[in-house]
């Protein structure tokens, strides 16, 4: 066979390829649920996903938090123009009774809402925690590759591998509702780092010339939490420490803006190391098992995927140091928080204490080892 014929076999053969590909793509957005009207009950596959959330938390909580899964929290899940409330004794002033359907064999309660959050919220002087469903998750997605994209483009991606994993909504679900136990054990020191966004401005017009340093910071921190040996741990972290107090001295931090920095940390950075906890503790308990209807919800993977999670949270993590924004600290409060657990697992004690840091529990930790 002639080395053209072979070039024309070859290039016909990746044109059918991408036709068959093409072909997939479309057919598996097709089967992607996009909503065409407003929801009047949490969409079945969803209700699943937050049974299974709960269903987790009374499992494992424990062993992630000891208190938190004995309380009984509320949740609100919420679309663009729905929300729903579920686990509320009462029915609340302003919501609705679904009166067709239940959650967990309870009634639960709908409002039509434009204003959304994904926190801690107060209802009649209760606290909840918010979020958004998987699905509104999942439709944002799509439609944000949907309108950058062109036609026929836009038709063809395969908008499924953007989508996240079931467990990472799960985790993100209890992230929030460990937002409400910090905010009933501790009110003051969750008001003091809301109050602390105050500062926002006046933190990041310093932070550019910061970064360098904050790479630096970042990278001990992730040398910490792959070192093999206690005795690593302790040598990065104590370098993580000198540079951290180096990078304040560096740039004349004041103790408002320190502060600011320890608050968040704590606020946001032990909510994600809660998030990523349970999802491990879900991996790693042999005998845990999810209920049996998550079986029929394809982005679920039966928290087998924690490895390639936790990788991809180093990784951004790692981007953090560069970026903007107070995401930065639920990284690095969330990788203390690892830190703390591996040298002293007696710290969640004390860290919802005022004027409790997660540095200084490092530091004190390294001192007992």
């Amino acid at each position: 066979m002639s080395k053209r014929k072979k070039l024309l076999i070859s290039i016909l053969g990746l044109i059918s390829l991408c036709i068959l590909a093409s072909g997939i793509s479309s057919l598996s957005n097709k089967n992607l649920l996009i909503p065409t009207e407003v929801a009047e009950t949490i969409p079945p596959l969803d209700k699943a996903r937050l049974a299974e959330t709960l269903h987790l938390k009374a499992e494992l909580g424990e062993e992630v938090w000891l208190g938190w899964s004995q309380l009984e929290i509320p949740i609100l899940l919420w679309t663009e123009e729905t929300s729903f409330l579920v686990g509320y004794p009462v029915q609340p002033a302003g919501w609705d009774e679904v009166k067709e359907d239940t959650s967990n064999d309870k009634p639960y309660y709908r409002q039509d809402t434009e204003d959304h959050q994904n926190f801690a919220v107060l209802i009649d002087g209760r606290w909840v925690a918010s979020l958004a469903t998987k699905s509104e998750m999942d439709y944002f997605i799509i439609n944000q590759f949907m309108d950058m994209l062109p036609a026929p483009i836009n038709q063809i991606i395969p908008y499924r591998l953007f989508i996240q994993p079931t467990e990472a909504h799960i985790s993100g679900v209890l992230h929030e509702t460990f937002h409400v136990y910090q905010t009933l054990m501790a009110p003051d020191k969750l008001g003091l780092a809301e109050d602390r966004y105050n500062l926002d401005a006046d933190y990041w017009d310093i932070d550019e010339n910061m970064r360098d340093d904050w790479k630096e910071e970042v990278e001990l921190l992730v040398q910490a939490l792959e070192a093999e040996s206690d005795a690593e741990t302790i040598i990065f972290i104590t370098q993580f420490l000198e540079q951290r107090e180096q990078r304040r001295e560096n740039h004349d931090l004041d103790n408002e803006l320190i502060n600011f920095e320890r608050l968040i940390e704590w606020e946001e950075g032990v909510a994600k190391y809660v998030e990523i906890a349970i999802w491990k503790q879900a991996f790693s308990s042999p005998n845990y098992l999810p209920l049996p209807e998550m079986s029929q919800d394809p982005d679920f993977k039966d928290y087998k995927t924690f490895e390639q999670r936790w990788n991809q949270e180093i990784m951004t993590m790692k981007n953090q140091a560069n970026q903007e924004g107070d995401t930065r600290f639920y990284y690095t409060g969330m990788a203390q928080s690892f830190l703390l657990d591996r040298l002293n697992p007696d710290w969640k004690t004390s860290i919802m204490a005022e004027n409790v840091w997660l540095e200084e529990l490092l530091q004190e930790a390294i001192g007992n080892n």
